[in-house]
């Protein structure tokens, strides 16, 4: 019996240590492979383009990319009118500094005014439509007064303020008539009348053409170009039928090759498209050394100031051909960035306009981005030889108060119109300190009481 024990206790040890070393049999499957579809949906560009995607829906991503690409374009716009304009202000006996420091004042007021403009209610916005376009055709008028009017470079569209300062009422002609006809739009669409031909056309088309032909009487074709394309801008946000977008597109048109074929200086400039000389009496110098100022500059540029085409062989370096300076001195990649920063502003604008419920917002911001992205487009375009040269400075970046006042003005208007958005006003009171925040509810509680009657309070 203890034997037998003993060799049961055995066996049955060497059972339990066989079971517990031998492999167990699987009993599940392996886990399968993720399907191709999912892998392709989770790999890194993928998940970047959704955390780009998410970042672009938040409330105040316009608010902050209008914001911070203007300052940027103004910041490097001040630089580059400092280093294209010292050698020109030096050979006309003035200081080097001396447009560098015209530019840092406008700016300045220009900054005044755009903040101004981003705190203001839309509806003063609306308010102040019609006393700026008045204001807007009664010094448009006045250049016209003999006495009155400067004449710079052949165009008559000056009235002098006093010393260096000049004033260019045509420029702020471009900010009123994107505020007067967002307005008049907007109150047409509230009562349901754009779907008449008339009430699309009239007023509208004649106020713009009288604003054209106060700039023609100048023969500044370049600015009433900016105001066709405002004009177009809205009435293609208003819905404009194609017929009768098609008709007005071909009117100005031929008016416009009217008074280009009329003049022999436009026929000129249109000539040089594409020139690889300077031409008879050089009437193509400066596109051809704008090309010259580009070729020059590489990737990375031949380094701030260090340019050699605005010592005189490029006319108007820091005001319509301040881009060529800008490639010869920081190459490649600086034109590119600026070209970015333009982009990202104009995208940034038509978010607003899209999201928007308002009807006088949608007008606005689409016309200020038509106007600041056309004027940039026939900028950069007449630099790279693939536009006529209109005579337009490069928008926030050229050098030139006039241009850059009510364009400051127009960021403000932007700015303004981001923050107006239900989502965006939400999120800004989120970060006020707690005092401001705690105010911001009591007054809003108090306007929501006012509004009740008296029984409900």
């Amino acid at each position: 019996m203890p034997g037998r024990t003993g060799g049961d206790s055995d066996h049955a040890a060497d059972t339990d240590r066989s079971r517990r070393t031998a492999p167990r049999p699987r009993t599940t499957a392996p886990p399968a492979g993720r399907p191709l579809g999912a892998r392709l949906r989770d790999n890194p560009v993928t998940r970047f383009r959704r955390r780009v995607q998410r970042a672009w829906d938040r409330p105040l991503t316009a608010y902050y990319v209008i914001a911070g690409s203007s300052v940027l374009l103004i910041v490097l716009g001040l630089i580059m009118v400092y280093s294209s304009s010292m050698v020109y202000a030096i050979n006309k006996g003035l200081g080097s500094s001396y447009f560098f420091s015209k530019q840092l004042v406008a700016a300045l007021v220009g900054g005044v005014l755009l903040v101004i403009a981003a705190r203001m209610p839309v509806k003063l916005h609306r308010a102040l439509a019609y006393p700026i376009i008045v204001g807007s055709v009664a010094l448009m008028a006045l250049v016209q007064v003999p006495g009155v009017g400067q004449e710079i470079n052949g165009n008559t569209n000056w009235i002098s303020l006093g010393g260096p300062f000049q004033i260019q009422p045509s420029e702020f002609g471009k900010l009123a008539l994107v505020l007067w006809g967002a307005d008049l739009l907007a109150r047409k669409q509230e009562r349901r009348l754009l779907t008449q031909w008339k009430h699309l056309l009239v007023p509208l088309v004649p106020a713009a053409f009288m604003l054209l032909g106060l700039i023609m009487l100048g023969g500044d074709m370049g600015t009433a170009v900016i105001l066709t394309a405002i004009l177009f801008g809205l009435l293609w946000i208003a819905g404009a039928p194609t017929r009768l977008f098609a008709s007005v597109l071909a009117v100005a048109a031929a008016i416009g090759a009217l008074l280009i074929w009329t003049s022999p200086n436009r026929m000129a400039r249109l000539s040089c498209l594409g020139a690889t000389d300077a031409g008879p009496a050089d009437i193509c110098l400066q596109p051809l050394h704008g090309s010259y100022a580009l070729a020059s500059g590489g990737l990375f540029g031949s380094g701030l100031g260090a340019g050699v085409e605005k010592w005189g062989q490029l006319p108007e370096a820091h005001t319509d051909f301040i881009f060529a300076v800008t490639g010869e001195e920081l190459g490649l990649a600086g034109t590119l960035s600026v070209l970015a920063l333009f982009a990202a502003l104009g995208y940034a604008g038509i978010r607003v306009a899209g999201r928007t419920e308002d009807p006088f917002v949608r007008y606005a911001a689409g016309g200020v981005i038509t106007w600041i992205m056309a004027q940039a487009v026939i900028n950069v375009g007449a630099v790279l030889g693939l536009l006529p040269i209109a005579g337009v400075p490069l928008p926030l970046f050229s050098y030139g108060g006039s241009a850059l006042l009510p364009a400051m003005a127009a960021i403000g208007l932007l700015i303004a119109f981001a923050r107006a958005d239900p989502a965006a006003r939400a999120a800004l009171d989120t970060r006020l300190p707690g005092r401001k925040r705690a105010a911001v509810r009591w007054n809003t509680m108090r306007r929501r009481a006012r509004g009740r009657s008296s029984g409900e309070r």
